[in-house]
């Protein structure tokens, strides 16, 4: 069993020495947080963890500011962010195997120029919240206007105390007919007041939604046996389910919005909110649904990894949280899914939940307000570290570097370092290293250039992901090819 609050408290520390630099202010800002662990693990042998990247921020741009140079993060989710920080770490990773350092996490296969993880490697996906979309569509237990009461930090050693997980709920999205008697939460209905300008769209704390009008496939039936997780009985008793901003996409089935319950749909594909210009990113839930079916390494490594990573397990903060609704949104989407490529899977992460909350959150800045400081807002920044020796530090704001004036947009000197054409950079300086007798063979005597060039050369993923589109997701949108055939 992985030691959760352990794994918690080691993301948290991990960003409490970070710089000051993108961190949100205290008692005004708020922001979520996401990170990924690596565990080394042999037999008979103390776990080892540390942490190789973590990410900040709740925003993404609007359709009208996507870049074809592949220079902008389209989406500044914290979970996204952490992703991208690993697939940072894992290329250099591979470097330094294609280089013969024995010290990388990759060893040799048996396949001419592919590389494997070493076998007491593992990596553990960590967030302090519910993956927004699907994954926070959960039942509403208690009063929605509760004030949240004080929670300790997270370094606090009471692990074993008995206060209730539900007593930090969320407030709900109040029904629109009385949308006038309290103010609603961030990304709902009014102008963000962050700093990045009016292109980037907040996302709220994952909001937990709601079900089909009817159904609740998070209630067992009559006969049915709970499951012991916590919750189950709230699941029962709830008459209401926490909203959401993430809209359903063209061609599923779209939001009832009936009172209570009954106001969402679940199970189905859902992009980021935004006022104005909507955007493209695909909710939280959905890509790490994504990811338990093609792997967290995405198409340019897998040319060179025999198999795909996938995350041992997802550990969740303490926060509105239904283990249901996570197996619904990560998991039994995706769990149907054949016909895959040889090495593809679908994988099942242990989905966990820590009693320790992230100091940063929505609520805990919310309780620890004053009126003076003006209203709470979700922190305009989005930080990236990553275990590399090189700039591991990337703090962004408006998809580009924090600080970078309007002469310096579109420069490489304003690109993120886990930005699409960076990351794609870094991937070519993986096969400049390797030894043409040496490169898989889905990059051997190939006239490869764009970034969509290499993206498409990696056979057998873009198979597994056309499965997994044609059987589970058909209505996830596709990313027009303009914006992809940069160099």
């Amino acid at each position: 069993m992985l030691p959760v609050d352990e794994i918690t408290k080691l993301c948290y520390d991990h960003f409490r020495n970070l710089p000051k630099r993108g961190k949100p202010e205290l008692g005004r800002e708020w922001t979520l947080l996401a990170a990924v662990v690596e565990v080394r693990q042999k037999p008979k042998e103390k776990i080892e963890m540390k942490v190789v990247s973590l990410g900040t921020g709740t925003k993404c741009i609007g359709r009208a500011a996507m870049s074809p140079k592949g220079d902008i993060l389209n989406d500044s989710h914290a979970e996204v962010i952490a992703r991208r920080g690993c697939v940072r770490y894992l290329t250099e990773q591979l470097r330094l195997a294609v280089s013969g350092d024995k010290g990388s996490v990759f060893c040799s296969s048996e396949e001419m120029g592919k590389w494997k993880v070493q076998p007491d490697v593992s990596f553990v996906f960590f967030t302090s919240h519910t993956p927004c979309g699907d994954a926070s569509i959960i039942p509403m237990v208690g009063s929605p206007s509760q004030v949240c009461p004080p929670v300790r930090p997270e370094g606090a050693e009471d692990i074993g105390s008995s206060a209730p997980k539900t007593a930090l709920k969320r407030r709900a999205e109040e029904p629109e007919d009385q949308a006038s008697k309290r103010p609603r939460p961030e990304g709902e209905g009014h102008q963000d007041l962050g700093r990045p300008d009016k292109g980037m769209k907040t996302g709220s704390p994952p909001q937990p939604e709601a079900n089909q009008p009817g159904e609740d496939p998070c209630k067992p039936s009559d006969g049915e046996a709970h499951t012991g997780q916590p919750g189950d009985a709230e699941e029962q008793q709830a008459q209401d389910i926490h909203r959401t901003g993430a809209k359903c996409v063209p061609g599923e089935t779209s939001d009832p919005k009936e009172p209570g319950a009954g106001y969402h749909s679940t199970g189905v594909l859902r992009v980021k909110p935004g006022r104005g210009q909507p955007t493209l990113s695909l909710s939280c839930s959905d890509k790490m649904a994504r990811w338990t079916v093609l792997g967290l390494q995405g198409a340019l490594l897998s040319h060179y990894i025999e198999e795909p990573i996938y995350f041992r397990a997802v550990v969740t903060g303490k926060c509105p949280y239904s283990q249901c609704a996570m197996q619904r949104a990560l998991c039994k989407r995706v769990s149907q899914v054949t016909d895959l490529p040889a090495a593809f899977r679908v994988h099942t992460p242990e989905l966990l939940q820590s009693s320790l909350e992230f100091s940063h959150s929505q609520p805990q800045t919310q309780h620890s307000h004053h009126s003076s400081k003006g209203r709470v807002s979700p922190c305009g920044a989005a930080i990236s570290w990553c275990a590399v020796p090189e700039q591991p530090l990337d703090v962004t704001a408006n998809g580009y570097k924090q600080g970078m004036t309007k002469k310096a947009l579109g420069t490489p000197q304003a690109r993120s370092l886990i930005s699409k054409v960076e990351l794609f950079h870094a991937f070519q300086t993986v096969v400049t290293s390797t030894p043409n007798t040496h490169l898989p063979a889905s990059l051997r005597d190939k006239e490869l250039q764009t970034y969509w060039d290499y993206k498409q050369a990696a056979g057998a993923y873009q198979q597994a992901w056309q499965q997994l589109r044609v059987q589970a997701f058909p209505s996830w949108p596709r990313s027009p090819r303009e914006l992809l055939e940069f160099r």
